[in-house]
């Protein structure tokens, strides 16, 4: 299955259920809560006209956000899922590929992303897909680190 991007006429509500799915073994995990707990349809609809929302039938998504005023400009790499049901079938690996292709694409040369410090399975990922870890995150009223920023300058423009 190939990916689709969402247009803001198109139901969201399929996927707010597939991030639910996703990130559930987060629950108890992580700390402070994710941040997919105030994250609402309307806030999908939002980020696919501010944005761009990517899917792969039910079993996977990833929201793309334009950084055009960061130095440099970048592609910021959020909500990055995929169906407990559908890992292992390589849809998020599609997805990263379909990432960087929007990147070069808008003219930006690097992506960016967060992921939180518990989940030392996704660090090993994006280290494995290039990504350097180059800043540690502090969420307010929090004194130690609870992110990670991960980056990937691209090649070959």
């Amino acid at each position: 299955m190939k990916p689709h991007k969402i247009s803001p006429d198109e139901d969201t509500a399929p996927i707010l259920a597939l991030l639910h799915r996703a990130f559930a073994g987060m629950e108890g995990r992580i700390d402070p809560p994710s941040s997919l707990h105030r994250l609402t349809n309307a806030g999908i609809a939002k980020q696919v006209r501010d944005g761009e929302v990517w899917v792969i039938g039910d079993t996977a998504c990833v929201f793309l956000t334009p950084l055009p005023d960061a130095t440099p400009p970048a592609l910021y790499i959020g909500k990055l899922a995929v169906d407990p049901s559908a890992r292992g079938l390589g849809l998020a690996r599609t997805l990263m590929t379909l990432v960087e292709r929007r990147a070069k694409a808008l003219g930006f040369e690097q992506l960016v992303l967060q992921t939180r410090v518990e989940l030392v399975e996704n660090h090993a990922i994006f280290k494995k897909l290039g990504f350097v870890k180059t800043a540690e995150i502090v969420h307010p009223g929090y004194d130690r680190p609870t992110s990670y920023r991960f980056e990937k300058t691209l090649r070959g423009r």
